[in-house]
């Protein structure tokens, strides 16, 4: 079918009578992919690059939901160190949610522009403390609070043995000082500092300029990541990249400058249902606060609401509702899409203006290429990442099985709700929460260990998929296929859905 049937369309979904048929109420155990021929020699060199927005592309198109149980900062640390993003949850105040989008930002770069710094005069009791909340291991000490002149190098073999009285001593009597220390100028090249870091056995390199203020600070550790991870998402300046979320009322635009100073690098605007005149002040007010900030904005399961959302100025839409296994949405309300029809529907209404981000359903790898051809550009996941050593929570043991699990919920769970207001809601607030009937479930899914692993197994998969499309490169086959994917998919009947899928 050429795009040209599918523009301009005003009513929800209008088609030919057979197109309509064909996508109608599909999901994505719904069909399988004709495999192509491939002209690929190996699978690991084949590119899944794709856009989350116009301007930001992923070298994995992997987004982590942003949710209680999935996405802290060592979720969206590991997401982009994998070359996708994570989305850091809004269940929290946006004191701690712009700290931990801080963590990210300073967590890996070919130079810390900015290293955290402490006063001389601080005790070690003190420094310990800051070096848990912000995850480092080491600490530039500056002469005076706010000088910027650096003093000295607190690293965790100058620290004491935890013992009362050392506890309260001063960083002075522990720091390697200044004039022991081996600096760099702030113009250094990455070889060069490397080169000097092996030199003198060092693992990380302040940098400063002929005043002794600090310009500053390589490490060993963040050179061997950009080496090992390539594709990591980064920014122009070399830090990770992160995304936040915020609502699309209240305090949203407090929440916003927080975390665009904490260094976000776009914001999700995210609410249940998208397609509403809560968005469109939400983004008109956003917009006129912050100009050009990237926008994803969701979540909507309609042509209509596609639309909506590309003329109120979002960079990327959400498409889903009530699809995850978090979500009670359309078993509350009979709300919903499949969706697999939704994508496309979304797809067929904006084409390539605006960048899709498909959220929820995924149950298998194959379904997240089944999203990609069909219409988005990127996929979001909750429950398939929420039982990894990087999603917040702890690992707990089912006492009948005693298999280990983590609990994964939906943002609209009263247990979520509950959560975040007690982390920055007023009484009053807990107890309107409490009256509005919940659209969002708790349930415990199996632990998992490293995201690692999984991301790792995904990029395979996709790898595999676009080896199976013809193409080497997930684009290549996103172009040959969206114009009209039925003639590369096969619907399938029960008894083949049983064949293919029941194992």
């Amino acid at each position: 079918m050429a795009m040209s049937r599918w523009q301009n369309v005003d009513s929800a979904f209008t088609a030919t009578p057979d197109e309509a048929a064909f996508w109608a109420g599909r999901t994505f155990d719904d069909f399988l992919f004709r495999p192509q021929k491939t002209e690929s020699q190996t699978r690991r060199t084949i590119s899944v690059k794709s856009l989350l927005t116009a301007d930001i592309a992923l070298d994995l198109p992997i987004v982590s939901s942003n949710m209680d149980s999935v996405t802290g900062a060592d979720m969206a640390r590991a997401m982009a160190m994998h070359g996708g993003i994570g989305v850091v949850h809004r269940g929290m105040s946006i004191e701690r949610q712009a700290s931990e989008v801080a963590v990210v930002k300073r967590s890996q770069s070919a130079v810390i522009d900015s290293p955290l710094c402490l006063p001389m005069g601080t005790s070690i009791r003190q420094a310990r403390r800051f070096a848990r909340q912000h995850g480092i291991t080491g600490i530039l000490i500056e002469t005076a609070s706010g000088s910027n002149v650096l003093a000295g190098l607190l690293s965790n073999r100058d620290t004491p043995v935890h013992d009362d009285a050392a506890e309260d001593r001063v960083v002075d009597d522990f720091m390697t000082p200044l004039s022991r220390l081996v600096t760099g100028a702030p113009d250094i090249s990455t070889d060069e500092a490397e080169r000097l870091m092996f030199e003198h056995r060092i693992e990380r390199l302040p940098l400063i300029d002929g005043a002794n203020r600090i310009q500053g600070l390589i490490t060993r550790r963040d050179i061997n990541l950009n080496r090992k991870q390539p594709g990591a998402s980064k920014d122009s300046a070399g830090h990770l990249r992160c995304a936040a979320a915020v609502g699309a009322r209240g305090d949203y635009l407090e929440r916003a400058a927080a975390l665009l100073e904490a260094g976000a690098d776009l914001l999700f605007v995210d609410i249940a249902h998208g397609h509403s005149v809560i968005m469109e002040r939400a983004v008109a007010g956003l917009r006129g606060q912050f100009g050009n900030v990237p926008l994803v904005c969701g979540n909507i399961a309609t042509s209509a609401g596609a639309r909506f959302m590309r003329d109120i100025g979002a960079d990327a839409i959400k498409v889903g509702v009530g699809p995850g296994c978090g979500c009670r949405t359309r078993l509350e309300t009979a709300a919903g899409v499949p969706q697999l029809q939704a994508i496309r529907e979304a797809y067929l209404a904006v084409g390539d203006k605006v960048p899709i981000v498909a959220d929820g359903g995924v149950k298998t790898d194959k379904d997240i290429f089944l999203a990609l051809i069909c219409g988005a550009s990127t996929v979001m996941l909750g429950s398939a990442l929420s039982g990894t050593d990087e999603a917040p929570g702890h690992v707990i043991q089912d006492p009948a099985t005693h298999m280990k699990k983590k609990l994964y919920r939906g943002m609209t769970s009263p247990e979520a709700v509950m959560e975040a207001l007690y982390d920055s809601g007023s009484s009053e607030e807990r107890d309107a929460a409490l009256e509005i009937p919940p659209e969002g479930q708790e349930i415990q899914v199996p632990y998992r260990g490293s995201v690692s692993t999984i991301l790792q197994r995904i990029r395979g998969h996709l790898q595999s998929s676009v080896s199976y499309g013809g193409e080497t490169t997930l684009a290549a086959v996103r172009e040959k296929v969206l114009p009209d994917p039925t003639a590369f998919l096969v619907p399938l009947s029960a008894a083949a859905r049983i064949e293919s899928y029941e194992r």
